[in-house]
This record gives C-alpha cells, sequence and structure tokens, in this order.
C-alpha cells in the first residue's frame, strides 16, 4: 500500500450528503495499529458493520480504555481520517497470546491528529449531550453521527488531511 503524498495541509472539506459520518470504537492501543497499517476495524473483526461505510464516508475513533483488556481509562477519539474505498477485505494476524485472527477491514486514509477528551465534548455533540449515561450510544461499536459532531471531533483533534 502506497500512502498519499504530502502535500501543503488543508482541513477537510465539509460534508456532503452522499457523506456519511462514523465513529467507531476500539482501544487506543489497536486503533494504533489501524493507523500504523491504513487500515480499520470494528466489532472485534466483524465484517457486516463494515459494508456501511463507503469510499469517502468520515470516521473517527473513540477509545474509552488504552489496552483491550484492561481498565486504563483513555476517553479520548484517537484517530480521524475517510474511508479510502468500499472494499471490505480479510486479513490474517496472529493475536498477543499467539492464535490466528482473521479480521475484517476496510481501508482509510488517516489524518494528522492528536488525541482529543471526549469530556469537554460531551455538552456539544449530538449523540452525547444532555445525557448522564453518555457511554451508551458507543455500545455496538459503531455509530453513525451528523456531519456537525464529526466537525467538532476534527477541530478537537486538530485534524490535517495531507492529501
Amino acid at each position: 500500500m502506497t500512502l498519499p503524498t504530502k502535500h501543503s495541509p488543508t482541513k477537510h472539506a465539509p460534508n456532503t450528503d452522499a457523506v456519511n459520518c462514523w465513529v467507531a470504537v476500539a482501544s487506543a492501543e489497536h486503533v494504533a495499529v489501524g493507523r500504523a497499517g491504513g487500515f480499520m476495524q470494528v466489532g472485534h473483526g466483524k465484517g457486516a458493520p463494515l459494508k456501511r461505510l463507503h469510499a469517502g464516508d468520515r470516521v473517527a475513533y473513540y477509545s474509552s480504555v488504552r489496552v483491550f483488556g484492561e481498565k486504563t481509562i483513555c476517553q479520548a477519539f484517537t484517530a480521524v481520517g475517510t474511508v479510502r474505498d468500499g472494499l471490505v477485505y480479510q486479513d490474517e494476524m496472529k493475536t498477543a497470546n499467539g492464535e490466528d485472527f482473521k479480521p475484517f477491514r476496510k481501508d482509510v486514509h488517516w489524518f494528522e491528529s492528536q488525541e482529543a477528551s471526549i469530556r469537554p465534548l460531551l455538552d456539544k455533540l449530538t449523540f452525547t449531550a444532555g445525557k448522564t449515561n453518555w457511554g451508551y450510544a458507543f455500545r455496538f461499536g459503531l455509530l453513525k453521527v451528523a456531519a456537525a459532531d464529526m466537525d467538532l471531533i476534527e477541530s478537537a483533534m486538530n485534524a490535517v488531511d495531507w492529501r
């Protein structure tokens, strides 16, 4: 896979009706692996949820914890980018304990960005505003959100698209 050539930085273009916005959920550690590889996974490698995403869709990751299976709290948006194409594919890898794992993935162009705590955004995001149990929105691992919410997330992350 070749990475895009870096030119002058630009903010992501405003959303259009043909583009959807999504928040996926994974540990910060797993998100870092996906960023490094230029892909995303959801639901512990399930393929069906990824079929909802299309080329050009905007996606951010929310990480409640730093490491999967541990309790070190993160509660931050940890990656943001755009889906490269509509292809959902299956890959092979080994888990941390050496077991074979064949997750489904989708390629993503990840923006340069900084981690951003969700706390300052809770009253501004439409899917968390006014909700005491705001984490409930993330329970299925992939959440369709409004373009205005994605704009807030990208802004909080100081996201820059180098394409």
